[in-house]
């Protein structure tokens, strides 16, 4: 890939280690810590994720002030809105109700696999087959509305 910084990969891979190291030493890998704080008895949760909103808010606010374009890809800061529309009020309420019934996140789910829980790989499934059918699903709608022309 032409404009990639050669430490982009590994920088990458550094980076999930460390956020999957973080997750499993918060225990938030574990999916009972995430259903107790959905459940309003441990909130935990809510440290771990303002923590990482903390860092990530002083990213976003200082790395653009020092340098005009990202140091790894080369390309210029911006920022990709997407609209609340109809789409993101399902896609996140149907979401929430498998994060609610399996207190799984996808990223926890990675790294809930990395400490030992193979029973994890369920959930990891229910999560692949579950976007595939809405991809197939998405790709068959956009391939009939171009079916259908304004003159039929």
């Amino acid at each position: 890939m032409a404009g990639r910084h050669p430490l982009f990969v590994p920088l990458i891979f550094v980076g999930g280690l460390i956020f999957g190291f973080g997750l499993g030493f918060s225990h938030m890998a574990r999916p009972e810590v995430v259903l107790q704080f959905l459940q309003f008895e441990d909130f935990g949760l809510l440290f771990v994720m303002f923590g990482a909103a903390i860092v990530t808010g002083i990213a976003f606010a200082v790395m653009p002030r020092l340098r005009d374009r990202a140091p790894l890809t080369d390309r210029p800061y911006g920022r990709r809105l997407k609209s609340l529309d109809r789409n993101v009020l399902i896609g996140g309420a149907i979401f929430g109700v498998g994060w609610g019934l399996s207190g799984i996140c996808p990223g926890a789910a990675y790294a809930s696999l990395g400490v030992g829980n193979v029973t994890i790989l369920w959930a990891l499934a229910g999560m692949f087959v579950g976007a595939y059918v809405q991809g197939v699903v998405r790709s068959q709608r956009t391939t009939t509305n171009r079916g259908v022309s304004s003159d039929d």
